[in-house]
């Protein structure tokens, strides 16, 4: 069985006060067998490893190598020195303002592993691309360039994050976010055997304590990545509570 996961991103968002939103989100995380992740900005890692124990801390990215004259970049290896357990890559925001291209998310990930972290590979397409019938050849290539040949259920995770979707409060159908899991998952099967059946899965875009539930109740999504909701505990509690629930 794969464990359930709703992994919280902070974004660009956050300070030492706004940890406390940890203490109101533990009694949730502690009440059911879903892993629950925050991933806030790198300089609140420590802090927040620190802070909670029953919410896994990750971080938002990590450079492909692990070490060197990189200013302003931080390896996967400090990341999981500081405590975090987890990394995100290859997020619409980093593909789109940094311009990562689907090998540098691969090497990235790579670098991932390497350090030991479980990595939350991000993949999803434009309104464009979804309205020209492309959403499946989109996702599908991001897989296939994006995921190191070392993958395996142990380190990574797979989120679908339509980018039309993120932070706009437009959600797919339960059918649309049904067909792009169900081919994610006969994919990553095709690629990785028993390990690819294993990957989680998650939903990203406009996930929201009122959307959550039957979100969660279609096949082959294992949890949630969320945006904005993750940052206040209440939001957050009820996404982790249906998530239990489902």
């Amino acid at each position: 069985m794969r464990r359930k996961m709703a992994a919280g991103n902070w974004k660009m968002n956050g300070s030492r006060k706004a940890l406390s939103e940890l203490d109101a989100m533990a009694p949730h995380a502690a009440a059911g067998a879903a892993e629950v992740l925050i991933c806030p900005p790198a300089p609140l890692i420590a802090l927040a490893a620190a802070h909670s124990t029953e919410i896994a801390i990750g971080a938002q990215d990590c450079h492909n190598k692990p070490s060197g004259a990189h200013t302003g970049d931080t390896s996967a290896a400090i990341l999981a020195d500081a405590g975090a357990t987890h990394v995100i890559t290859g997020h619409s925001e980093r593909r789109t303002d940094h311009g990562e291209r689907d090998a540098d998310v691969a090497a990235k990930t790579a670098a991932a592993f390497e350090a030991g972290l479980v990595a939350i590979v991000c993949v999803g397409e434009t309104l464009a691309e979804r309205d020209a019938g492309k959403t499946l050849d989109v996702v599908g290539t991001q897989l296939a360039g994006s995921l190191p040949d070392r993958a395996s259920a142990a380190s990574l995770v797979v989120a679908y994050e339509p980018v039309w979707a993120i932070g706009t409060g437009k959600v797919p159908t339960l059918e649309q976010i049904a067909e792009v899991h169900d081919f994610m998952r006969a994919a990553l099967e095709t690629r990785f055997g028993s390990d690819g059946a294993g990957v989680r899965l998650l939903y990203g875009g406009s996930v929201k304590p009122g959307n959550a539930a039957e979100i969660f109740a279609v096949p082959n999504v294992d949890g949630a990545l969320v945006g904005g909701a993750s940052l206040k505990a209440d939001d957050f509690g009820a996404i982790i509570d249906a998530l239990n629930a489902a």
